[in-house]
């Protein structure tokens, strides 16, 4: 796959022209059996009353947090569903304590240690797949019964191989990337949300 752009561009209508088929392209790329049993994990885990963990750097710490808003109160309006959700990269004052005293590597599963038991979940956001921070996040869930979930893009990185389940965004563009991965959050907040609404409220609700 080209990098996106492999040229200069003079004309900003047809950069965004195709920054939104790389966009596109993005979104067709991501695997639909992955998808359904990512959800099935999460309706699950907040049936069952478990936390999600969820944690990325830079814009994937703002999906993230994001996420946190979607999920915890987004999914359970209209629901009977009352998500439990922290996102590990929210929380700047333990985040620059750990980075300071310990290492900045640690900042996640440092957290995690602290708050996962089994039968929690992990969500890691990482355009790359291989921030060591979110790797070693991965590798300490795996190994204590904290199932995970990786979004990642470029060539997958190692949290693609170590994750339960990677959903995979094919893009070698950042913004491409994380364009999708925010997409994805959407998407799993919305689909949770609307399976355990009345079905005649559906259409009267803005989602």
């Amino acid at each position: 796959m080209n990098s996106f752009p492999d040229r200069p561009y003079d004309n900003i209508g047809a950069y965004c022209d195709d920054y939104l088929q790389q966009l596109a392209r993005a979104g067709a790329s991501i695997d639909h059996d992955k998808l359904t049993k990512a959800a099935e994990l999460l309706n699950h885990a907040f049936e069952a009353g478990a936390w999600l963990f969820v944690c990325g750097n830079g814009g994937s710490a703002a999906i993230a947090n994001h996420l946190l808003c979607d999920f915890a109160k987004g999914i359970q309006t209209d629901t009977d569903l009352l998500p439990r959700v922290i996102s590990l990269s929210a929380n700047l004052e333990l985040i620059t304590a750990i980075a300071n005293d310990i290492a900045y590597a640690d900042c996640f599963v440092y957290q995690l240690r602290t708050a996962a038991r089994a039968g929690d979940m992990l969500l890691t956001i990482s355009s790359s797949g291989d921030s060591e921070n979110v790797v070693r996040a991965v590798d300490w869930a795996s190994t204590n019964g904290v199932q995970t979930i990786a979004l990642t893009g470029f060539d997958g990185g190692r949290t693609a191989r170590a994750a339960a389940i990677n959903i995979h965004v094919k893009g070698n563009n950042y913004g491409v990337v994380e364009d999708t991965h925010q997409s994805i959050m959407h998407v799993f907040s919305q689909y949770l949300r609307q399976l355990r609404m009345p079905e005649s409220r559906i259409a009267e609700r803005k989602f």
